[in-house]
């Protein structure tokens, strides 16, 4: 299934959320959500746990009749440490972020202000296949040394 269909509607994305944990192996424990808030509409909430030691805090705010993420917020933590966080705040003073406004991450160091485009990230598509992925890789390449 594309990660547009997924958006489509609140029934497919209900069943991929309470699946994660079997379709993803490296996730060892969900307690990810989904609140109704009206026909069409709802709220995605919790965290996902990687065997890796890696947290992904999901908020997302759908839209399924536009098919679209109206809002989200996504951090990522390695224990107590924030390691990253995207979010679609607009900082149209940044220059660097017309990329992919008004998508962009926050990182090491100075995470508070260390922004970047976040280029995968969209309203369109479901994004927590490509941050699932990411936190994968990311311990990969840590395990690895690289």
């Amino acid at each position: 299934m594309k990660l547009s269909e997924l958006l489509s509607s609140r029934a497919k994305y209900e069943h991929f959320l309470y699946t994660l944990v079997a379709a993803f192996p490296e996730i060892e424990k969900s307690t990810l959500h989904f609140i109704t808030t009206s026909a069409t509409a709802g709220v995605v909430k919790g965290t996902l746990s990687f065997r890796n030691g890696f947290e992904l805090h999901v908020v997302e705010v759908i839209d399924f009749a536009a098919e679209e993420i109206l809002d989200y917020s996504y951090t990522v933590f390695r224990g107590e440490e924030k390691v990253q966080w995207y979010d679609p705040q607009p900082h149209v003073e940044d220059a660097s972020l017309a990329e992919n406004f008004p998508h962009h991450m926050h990182e090491h160091p100075d995470i508070r202000h260390n922004r970047k485009p976040a280029p995968t990230i969209c309203f369109k598509e479901a994004n927590l296949p490509i941050l699932i992925e990411m936190i994968e890789k990311r311990s990969w390449e840590k395990t690895n040394g690289q």
